[in-house]
């Protein structure tokens, strides 16, 4: 029991704390306090009644600028509310299940309880009801308990979407082993570093992937056990050398409920590897705490119900996927249609075929989809709703109108961060919101960095300085431990990366809070919208570059195209000029109308003076595009086989880059 005095201090500090923060969030709430202060003053000395003396301070109140913040209280209140209610919800259900030692195959199996014979996946045209998954995966909770695994150990999952491949994570996870989401495409290098790694004591593949096993398997730590799963069998097809055929083990593995190990809702679910656009992937700590945490919100906030089908396309190696997507059936009950690769053409297709309500979307998939031609099943789909992350403002409303959907649900947020946001209200463009009336109860933020570094700026007292409304800056989440939505877990056997992710002496002394990376922008009303990521921002001729935004002007111009934008280093000049490389396989790209439409669309200091022509570009399992080898080789001919050209200023066309000009550009000869 702790002292009343103890108790006071805490109480206090957190109340100086909130008025702190909120005070610097906005200089109204300031005159708002004023406000309460000339109510009292004009009831005690001039004996008006309350109700005049409100009145008379409120109209001095709005005369002196307080009208602006009133407005965005008007304005916010119903969404804020709305938002706020969904997060006090999630977390007194988080707090019970602390209490009780829950974890998402206990919760899981209450879904069962109530949903036993409904339909939980569709692939394909298998049907699987809620008793269908409970019972696989407890075949393979017993298969792998019996051989000998217990709590804390690492088997890595290395297939394609399925059912099946939930049905692995959620039988493992209920004896309390952690499974190690591989993503299907790694192959070589990558994929043996992913599974040592994560130090794997079992590794279970589709049997479509065996080429890749047998590839690393002699690299392998010892003793490392490989199953084989048999999906559809083809012609790839490959049993690896020593590898146990799984699909007769656990036919004949019962299905009663395995032993329950002492698991707690803040231990480890599964991991998740990162992208792997900087270098080699890392393994993110998923906790049953933060599974529960992104599904639900999502389910809350967007609307999703328990009687929606939703269609996932989307890889479940990944956070998308494989929890926000295939969370709604573990956690609430939705029938969510797996496919095994997103295909443009068959989107809409299959939106039809299954009678989804909602659709998932990713990254470049909205592009990809306007790039399609038009056919009768995008008009005669039921989707009312898509959720997801990486739709381009430019595109939002042609995608919206174009297909008929009623509602955009954008998020954004990392799998290992905690400062994730959601767009609850349909606001085109936004990735999602913070409150502006009282921003301490979610402690997010946007802080000014460095153009050139990437690193936070700070003030006198040694604390970040934060955004004002209208100012880019990353956003930053506030680390608490002991709050499983505050928490920050990091990365498994990688300290350096886990400590690059967080910064001290954020909103106080002593803090700490967690930085996304990403550089975002917040308008008066507290909504927020992706403006690049920190490290892809250049400066050239004295301003800032935004990759992201002359990307979505360059595709607009190339009529949906891949391109990626990045800054390379020109002898003799200050910062990075911008280049461009495209995807024209049927190479009918206009360089002039690029160069024209550039110059009316972007400002000088942002428009291309680099371009690379190449038939395809490398892209991640979540279509986001490497640059990180483009960036590299820059515009060097004696490197790049690809097409390249320069931006001739004079002239204001592309001219083709080749050894003279190139010498030319580093001597200064030709002037950018």
């Amino acid at each position: 029991m702790q002292e009343p005095r103890s108790l006071t201090f805490k109480l206090g500090r957190l109340i100086s704390e909130g008025v702190h923060s909120s005070i610097m969030a906005s200089k109204s709430i300031v005159k708002f306090v004023i406000f309460l202060v000339a109510v009292f003053g004009l009831h005690i000395y001039t004996g008006l009644s309350i109700g005049l003396s409100v009145l008379a301070a409120f109209v001095g109140y709005l005369l002196t600028g307080g009208w602006k913040y009133t407005w965005i209280v008007i304005r916010t209140a119903p969404r804020d509310g709305r938002g706020l209610l969904h997060l006090l919800r999630n977390k007194i259900r988080m707090k019970r299940y602390i209490k009780n030692n829950y974890t998402v195959p206990i919760i899981f199996g209450e879904t069962v309880k109530r949903h036993a014979k409904k339909i939980a996946f569709m692939y394909e045209n298998d049907r699987w009801t809620f008793e269908d998954v409970d019972n696989f995966s407890n075949a393979i909770a017993n298969y792998f308990h019996e051989s000998g695994y217990r709590k804390g150990d690492v088997i890595c999952v290395y297939m394609q979407s399925r059912p099946e491949y939930v049905c692995l994570w959620l039988g493992l996870s209920k004896i309390g082993v952690i499974p190690a989401l591989l993503n299907y495409n790694l192959k070589s290098d990558s994929l043996m570093h992913c599974i040592n790694a994560a130090d794997a004591k079992a590794v279970v593949y589709g049997s479509d992937l065996g080429e890749a096993i047998k590839d690393v398997q002699p690299s392998l730590s010892r003793g490392v056990q490989i199953y084989c799963y048999f999906g559809q069998y083809n012609s790839t097809d490959i049993m690896v050398p020593g590898a146990q055929d799984l699909g007769p083990l656990l036919k004949r593995s019962p299905t009663h409920s395995p032993p329950q190990p002492d698991c707690k809702f803040k231990d480890c679910l599964f991991y998740v590897y990162t992208s792997g656009t900087t270098g080699l992937p890392k393994a993110a700590v998923v906790a049953h705490s933060r599974y529960f945490y992104m599904a639900d919100m999502v389910n809350r906030m967007f609307g999703v119900r328990h009687d929606d089908i939703v269609y996932d396309m989307l890889p479940l190696y990944h956070t998308a996927g494989g929890v926000l997507g295939t969370g709604q059936a573990i956690l609430h009950g939705c029938t969510v249609v797996i496919r095994q690769k997103f295909s443009a053409s068959q989107f809409w297709d299959d939106c039809v075929k299954y009678q989804c309500t909602v659709a998932q979307y990713i990254g470049e998939i909205c592009r990809y989809l306007l790039a399609q031609p038009q056919r009768p099943s995008e008009k005669q789909h039921r989707v009312r709703m898509m959720f997801g992350n990486g739709l381009r403002p430019q595109i939002w409303e042609e995608f919206t109108k174009r297909f008929g959907i009623e509602q955009i649900a954008e998020f954004y947020g990392a799998t290992e961060g905690n400062a994730n946001v959601l767009n609850i209200d349909n606001t085109v463009g936004a990735v999602g919101f913070n409150t502006r009336i009282a921003p301490f109860l979610y402690p997010i933020t946007l802080i000014k960095v460095d153009p050139q570094t990437g690193e936070p700026l700070r003030d006198r007292r040694g604390l970040c300085i934060k955004c004002g409304a209208g100012e880019p800056g990353e956003l930053v989440g506030k680390i608490i431990q002991s709050d499983p939505v505050r928490s920050y877990d990091g990365y498994v056997g990688n300290t350096g990366a886990t400590t690059k992710k967080v910064a001290r002496d954020v909103f106080h002394r002593g803090d700490m809070a967690f930085l996304t990376g990403d550089l975002l922008i917040m308008d008066d009303y507290g909504n927020l919208f992706f403006k690049d990521r920190t490290g892809d921002t250049f400066r050239w001729r004295g301003e800032n570059v935004s990759t992201s935004e002359v990307e979505a002007t360059v595709m607009n111009i190339i009529k949906l195209k891949d391109a990626v934008v990045y800054g390379v280093d020109v002898p003799g000049s200050e910062g990075k000029a911008g280049m461009v490389t495209i995807v024209d396989e049927a190479g009918t790209l206009d360089l002039n109308h690029l160069a024209s439409a550039c110059s009316k669309a972007l400002p000088p200091y942002a428009r291309p003076l680099f371009v690379r022509i190449k038939d395809h570009i490398e892209t991640t399992g979540t279509f986001k595009l490497k640059k990180v080898d483009l960036k590299k080789e820059s515009y060097d001919p004696n490197l790049v086989s690809d097409r390249l050209y320069y931006l001739d200023i004079r002239a204001g066309v592309y001219k083709p880059l080749d050894n003279a000009a190139y010498a030319d550009i580093c001597s200064g000869k030709i002037r950018l």
